[in-house]
């Protein structure tokens, strides 16, 4: 079996060989066989649109703005950068790809954007619900103390099955990252959980096993859940592990450790 890495950032330091080449050293030094690089849509300047809905709420807005971090760069330079990467003799062989951020009402422009480019591979993320992002820091004053729990789990596993019936996409991110603060639904999430392991099988996408929450959030989920992982064990539905790192040191972070828990099923 491939020791791959899944899942990993650039969106921290420049678009440049020397900076990607230490995510490449941390990947071989740790053993693994291939990673899998790709950036936040909310990097580049073509996917800024499909971030308007977003900028109602003023916190979100000002997080937008920081163009040290958002809308800063073009995907051609990306591209250009992963192109010449590939075609240098390295330990660890090297895909890249987008982590998109779907959006059900600019899916147009999404699918226009990624048409024009070549990719290994493309992610597909919720990453907001309804206009407003459930993963951030000010996260819990907008929406979690707001409305009420069934509601935001329906409306994100809603919008992963639109996500995935789009067809614009190879990878599921983080299937159940919903879960990162641990509140949680007081209904069987099990059902959900099989109709996206048989949408999974039919769109023909893999789905991530993700360990971000894990260390970034200190949810006690080794990746996804017990039940999660059974069903797509019991679906067949392929993994790849992910460590989702933001930074060089944590590229390879507990794969190991998820891959033995998955053995466990």
């Amino acid at each position: 079996m491939k020791y791959i890495d899944g899942h990993m950032h650039l969106e921290n330091g420049p678009l440049t060989k020397e900076y990607v080449l230490q995510f490449v050293e941390t990947a071989h030094q740790k053993g693994l066989d291939e990673i899998q690089i790709l950036d936040h849509t909310h990097r580049f300047i073509e996917f800024e649109p499909i971030y308007e809905g977003l900028k109602v709420h003023d916190v979100q807005k000002t997080w937008l703005e920081n163009k040290k971090m958002k809308f800063k760069d073009h995907i051609s330079d990306f591209v250009d950068l992963m192109k010449d990467i590939q075609a240098m003799d390295l330990p660890v062989k090297v895909k890249y790809g987008l982590e998109v951020c779907y959006v059900p009402q600019y899916e147009d422009n999404i699918r226009e954007v990624l048409s024009m480019y070549s990719f290994d591979f493309i992610v597909g993320a919720i990453h907001s619900i309804d206009g407003i992002l459930y993963d951030m820091s000010f996260s819990k004053e907008l929406l979690w103390n707001q409305y009420d729990v069934n509601h935001i789990y329906q409306r994100y596993y809603d919008l992963v099955f639109q996500l995935i019936k789009s067809d614009l996409f190879t990878q599921l991110a983080h299937p159940d990252t919903i879960k990162l603060f641990q509140i949680y639904p007081n209904y069987d999430l099990k059902p959900t959980y099989q109709k996206m392991a048989e949408l999974l099988k039919q769109h023909h996408m893999k789905a991530e096993n993700n360990v971000g929450c894990y260390y970034r959030y200190n949810h006690p989920d080794l990746g996804l859940s017990d039940e999660l992982l059974r069903i797509f064990k019991d679906n067949d539905i392929p993994l790849i592990y992910a460590s989702d790192a933001h930074k060089p040191q944590d590229v390879g972070n507990f794969i190991q450790e998820a891959m033995q828990r998955m053995n466990e099923f």
